[in-house]
């Protein structure tokens, strides 16, 4: 990709430039925004970097590419998680430069960022990537903060401190390298928990040199500025000097064949540590499954639509439309959806999960341009999107979760790449939590983050790598406590990859990972051509001072809805008496469990099997090509209960 850099100067934004270099990538200009009094060094802003920004003026003859900047005439107006567009925001003179770049260079595509753990800083930058037509290139993003300090610190990228603003630093640790401050960091991070990478404000820095420079920065004098609150910065003058032997290699941004990947650490690989240890276990351990002769996959019984309220959610299923092409199905289903919500006083911003059901790929792209027209805000559902068997002349199928309460409604929608997990570019989050802190998950499918390529390995390591993908999706948000987890596939010879990586992790985390919460079910293509697919429900643990016994007694009362049966099953307890169950069973067993009214299901069977479903409660109807339960024993239909 062609890419701008945003930069303040920082060790973040520099250091995310290299990554982007060495992923591959061109750098055609560099961009950044300064106060707009220019002799104001300090402004208050939540988003950008402005101390030693008079230095920012040599950027373009140390790198060698066009600077762009502009002038913060904005506040920090919208402070709200998410953002939308807000007149007179900061974020708005970021949208005007950034324009002003595409504008003068057609060519650029991307835009490289420094964040690491601000969401806040994220999604901003994704708001205004979005409106032009850019890709954000985030590779320090979720990076353990350790790691990447010890990586910038054992670089060739030479980065000064110009403020400090935390416990055990002050005025004497200004214009020191990050070398030198890097003991101090960690005893402070070990005794005060200072963010070592200085997320929480503790230091800003300001880089001299680069691998990609081609001329270096040197201060000539500084002014050290202490004021009342103990917060000290310098005020630097630099010039511009000619690079020598002794500054160790270094290449232009222009040259080609540069492999820019030699001035970063080797990376180990895509899996972490925790599961390359999962998937070094199965490594040649694992066999494929047997193939076993699939069900009729004819129909014998109409998918009939549903919709009812369960506590505080609205569960609308199995949408379909008898128009005659796969648009005007669309456009009808959402028709159909958009009515309902209507009756119940919410909109489509009130979805918290949506499970797409294509009979073909081949359609989805026309499918999803309908989709997306309804979701505009920040923040949309969580998505499963399969191509499975659907009754003749349909489609697509829809399903949807809806809040009838979104005023707590928060989640994660990271659409920039970097080496965490896969970005969502399209109208969906990875996760949207509810009131009750339970976090509805996308699939994730094996892509590697960085480059958003399908992994060409095998079967048991896209297992390992798209669950990994779903666990760092949990472990962001904090909600780490298994509910209930599905496992698509498109082959029967991935269900022992599958069930052997859940036994593992689930070993693994088995606190909060109950071994029997998993279904895995076939179906007939997943997207991109993915082999596996991993989805579900997870949530965060609540804490109270007061133990709530009205809803221990819900609780007890729910439990025994699913409770019924002399079978090895999972009956999960939420917070605020939310109750999710994940049963696997026989045609027989299924014959004696009685469905209450009290309930939703969502139920994975084969189409000749749903006319088993009895037709008086709510069920979300997946029609699969086979399911199987968390040990791999084959099954006729895998019940999520939700009550």
């Amino acid at each position: 990709m062609k890419v701008v850099a945003l930069v303040s100067g920082g060790k973040d934004s520099c250091f995310n430039i290299l990554h982007c270099l060495a992923n591959g990538h061109d750098l055609v200009a560099l961009a950044n925004l300064r106060p707009k009094d220019h002799h104001v060094q300090e402004l208050d802003s939540f988003m950008f970097q402005t101390v030693g920004h008079d230095a920012l003026q040599f950027y373009e003859e140390c790198v060698g590419v066009p600077m762009y900047r502009g002038d913060i005439t904005g506040t920090s107006k919208n402070q709200q998680l998410d953002y939308r567009r807000t007149e007179q925001d900061e974020i708005e003179d970021l949208f005007l430069l950034l324009k002003t770049v595409k504008d003068k260079h057609p060519e650029v595509d991307a835009v490289s960022v420094g964040a690491i753990l601000s969401s806040y800083q994220r999604t901003r930058v994704e708001d205004v990537c979005n409106r032009l037509g850019l890709t954000s290139l985030a590779f320090l993003w979720q990076r353990d903060q350790l790691e990447l300090m010890t990586e910038m610190v054992e670089s060739a990228m030479d980065a000064r401190l110009i403020k400090v603003a935390a416990v055990g630093l002050n005025e004497s640790h200004l214009g020191k390298s990050l070398k030198e401050v890097y003991s101090t960091l960690l005893r402070l991070n070990q005794r005060f928990e200072v963010h070592i990478c200085g997320e929480g404000g503790e230091f800003e820095s300001l880089v001299l040199d680069a691998p990609f420079f081609v001329k270096k920065l040197e201060i000539v004098e500084a002014e050290s500025i202490v004021s009342n609150d103990q917060v000290a910065y310098l005020k630097p003058i630099v010039k511009v000097v000619e690079k020598v032997e002794s500054d160790g290699e270094f290449h232009s941004v222009h040259e080609s064949g540069v492999d820019w990947s030699k001035f970063l650490p080797k990376r180990s690989g895509i899996l972490r540590p925790k599961f390359k240890e999962i998937y070094d276990a199965l490594d040649g351990n694992v066999k494929p499954s047997p193939v076993m002769e699939l069900n009729s996959l004819q129909f014998t019984s109409d998918v009939p639509q549903c919709i009812t309220t369960v506590s505080n959610k609205l569960f609308i299923s199995n949408l379909k439309s008898s128009k005659s092409t796969v648009e005007e199905q669309a456009v009808d289903v959402f028709i159909q959806l958009n009515t309902i919500l209507e009756k119940h006083s919410i909109d489509t911003s009130h979805i918290q999960h949506s499970t797409l059901l294509i009979k073909s790929m081949s359609n989805f792209a026309k499918i999803n341009s309908i989709y997306v027209q309804s979701f505009t805000q920040p923040l949309p559902p969580s998505r499963v999107c399969v191509q499975t068997v659907l009754p003749s002349h349909c489609e697509l199928q829809l399903s949807v979760v809806a809040l009838l309460d979104a005023s707590k409604k928060t989640g994660l929608h990271v659409q920039g790449r970097s080496y965490w997990a896969p970005a969502n570019i399209g109208p969906y989050s990875q996760t949207v939590i509810d009131e009750n802190l339970t976090a509805s998950l996308s699939g994730q499918i094996p892509l590697i983050p960085a480059s958003m390529d399908l992994s060409k390995e095998s079967g048991l390591f896209n297992a390992v790598l798209s669950l990994q993908h779903y666990d760092n999706v949990k472990e962001v948000v904090g909600c780490t406590n298994q509910l209930s987890a599905v496992s698509f596939i498109k082959d029967q010879c991935l269900v022992s990859a599958v069930t052997k990586t859940w036994e593992e992790y689930s070993d693994l985390y088995s606190e909060v990972t109950p071994h029997n919460s998993l279904i895995i079910v076939q179906v007939e293509e997943l997207p991109r051509g993915a082999d596996t697919e991993w989805g579900g429900l997870a949530y965060k643990k609540m804490t109270s001072l007061y133990d709530d016994d009205e809803s221990d007694d819900e609780y007890d009362s729910k439990v025994s809805v699913v409770d019924m049966l002399n079978i090895q099953q999972s009956v999960y307890k939420g917070n605020n008496g939310e109750i999710v169950s994940n049963l696997a069973f026989t045609q027989m067993e299924l014959e004696q469990f009685e469905f209450s009214l009290d309930c939703h299901y969502t139920v994975y069977t084969t189409p000749d099997l749903v006319k088993s479903l009895p037709g008086n409660v709510s069920i979300d109807i997946i029609p699969v090509l086979s399911v199987w339960n968390y040990l791999g024993q084959r099954k006729a239909y895998g019940v999520v209960v939700r009550c």
